[in-house]
């Protein structure tokens, strides 16, 4: 299990402009629990009353820890990297934010982070030209491009490790931000994902797994 998972968001323009937020000026980041890794091939389990969307993105594994890290030494502190889906509740996320708390609920719930398998660095020639998509029961749901990030990946490690050390022990992993597409992910649902070398065509990474209904636990109720 990684030491933590550390969450960019609004990091393409057209997602922003989907969602209507306002374009950050700067990088913001949350943090998700580890508790919420999912490996390929599980299932994803939706709580009652929770409308989940999938949010596909390419996640940075760190390889060498530190605080300061200038942009120009960014691409030393990287292991390689992974694809992921930042699962967010959002109904419950857009009740959390009218009332001004925080959105830990919402991206926070068991399974909530599918990951895919490690790939190192050497393997990836230029991390801003891979292509994202996600398909739900093979229909197209999100297709982007990392070089469509508006803050990108030396930006990002520079800015989080000013803020809070990077860990190398177990490889934080910093989730880069989502393309524009989001949607429902529901109950039997079967979600497939790719990260793919934009310029050669090479398939660097599957991820899927299976929506399904979970049993007990938390029940989203907007009050």
């Amino acid at each position: 299990m990684r030491e933590q998972i550390v969450a960019i968001g609004r990091n393409y323009d057209l997602h922003v402009k989907e969602l209507g937020n306002a374009a950050p000026k700067e990088p913001f980041f949350f943090l998700k629990p580890t508790s919420s890794y999912l490996p390929s091939g599980g299932n994803l389990e939706i709580p009652s009353g929770v409308l989940a969307h999938h949010e596909v993105e390419l996640g940075v594994v760190i390889g060498k820890g530190g605080r300061d890290i200038s942009q120009t030494d960014a691409d030393s502190h990287v292991a390689g990297y992974a694809l992921a889906v930042d699962m967010t509740a959002r109904n419950v996320q857009d009740h959390v934010k009218k009332s001004g708390l925080p959105w830990t609920t919402a991206k926070g719930f068991d399974t909530f982070t599918p990951i895919g398998s490690f790939i190192p660095k050497e393997k990836v020639l230029d991390p801003h030209n891979l292509n994202l998509t996600l398909k739900i029961n093979g229909a197209f749901k999100q297709n982007g491009n990392t070089k469509d990030m508006i803050f990108r990946i030396p930006r990002l490690i520079e800015h989080v490790s000013s803020i809070m050390t990077l860990e190398a022990r177990e490889g934080d992993l910093v989730l880069t931000g989502t393309p524009d597409g989001v949607g429902q992910v529901s109950p039997g649902d079967k979600v497939e994902c790719t990260l793919s070398d934009n310029n050669s065509g090479t398939q660097l990474a599957i991820l899927d797994f299976v929506a399904v209904a979970r049993r007990g636990g938390y029940q989203f109720a907007s009050l």
